[in-house]
């Protein structure tokens, strides 16, 4: 309740939309939700309800209609985000997340065009199963990542338009990195996030992700991509110097532990296919307790 008061939220039906959206951080986005502990008070909400709206999206997508065929997800997922991007032009909305989402993209002047853009790519996800080239690959990326961080600057702060160009490198990075650590999990759902002629490069195919069995190709595939996460998030290390100071200990905490992703795929030899590259408690801890001092000096 103190981060609603904090932020001027206290209207009870719109508190209540911004709570649930928080419990939805709080239970899917572990480390996202650690680095937002980071925000000052008056900020965390917001946060919340950016990624309550791509949380719930996500889960019409992979989770909370998974006995429904594609056709009827896109059809949840088209109906949902049409009436949320509605929502947000005429300032009201039913809906127990978009309460809390419509109020924060008002409250910010969050272009809708960056909400559009994650449902699009929400939607590539139900028709789309692999991409050819790197560039490809960008259209799904900017729209299920890019955005995030773009969505986010006017919350977090900016000091110059530098903030938004590190905001978009850092979540292609996030979002590389999860590609790499779910290859396993992605197969079983018929998903190669792996550009086709990156794997041609490595002579690896389709075939061979599919029988689940590491091989030298594969990890060098891996080291590939592996070594274009920590180049974005080099690139993008600069940039988060032009956000508010309040707002940088928790990018740059959310840029290790996410990034850091890759440093754990190597610690189990690149093996994503038998076991699940995880940030530990104490590498959270790690990062998160400097961090937490950096940001009690800067409020």
């Amino acid at each position: 309740m103190s981060e609603l008061k904090a932020a001027g939220i206290t209207e009870p039906v719109l508190a209540a939309s911004y709570a649930q959206c928080k419990k939805l951080n709080s239970q899917h986005g572990k480390t996202y939700y650690l680095a937002t502990l980071l925000l000052p008070a008056a900020k965390r909400p917001f946060v919340h309800a950016l990624y309550g709206f791509a949380r719930y999206a996500d889960e019409i997508v992979d989770d909370l209609s998974s006995t429904l065929t594609d056709s009827e997800k896109a059809a949840a997922l088209k109906g949902w985000g049409s009436q949320a991007i509605k929502d947000i032009s005429t300032g009201e909305s039913s809906d127990p997340i978009g309460r809390a989402l419509v109020d924060t993209a008002r409250r910010f002047s969050i272009p809708v065009a960056y909400f559009e853009s994650f449902l699009h790519s929400m939607e590539m996800d139900l028709t789309i199963n692999e991409y050819a080239t790197y560039e490809d690959l960008m259209e799904y990326v900017y729209g299920s990542a890019a955005v995030i961080g773009l969505q986010m600057v006017p919350v977090l702060g900016a000091l110059s338009p530098d903030a938004y160009k590190a905001a978009e490198t850092l979540g292609v990075a996030f979002q590389l990195a999860n590609f790499i650590r779910d290859i396993g999990e992605d197969l079983e759902r018929g998903r190669i996030y792996i550009p086709i002629d990156e794997l041609d490069r490595f002579g690896v195919t389709r075939e061979d992700l599919n029988n689940r069995i590491l091989t030298p190709a594969i990890i060098e595939v891996m080291k590939f991509q592996i070594a274009r996460v920590r180049r974005l998030q080099q690139e993008a290390a600069v940039g988060i110097q032009a956000l508010e100071p309040s707002s940088r200990p928790c990018i740059e905490a959310a840029s290790e532990l996410y990034c850091g992703i890759v440093d754990e795929v190597e610690a189990i030899g690149y093996d994503v296919f038998n076991f699940r590259a995880k940030t530990s408690t104490w590498r959270r801890l790690k990062v998160a307790l400097p961090a937490y001092i950096r940001a009690i000096k800067a409020r």
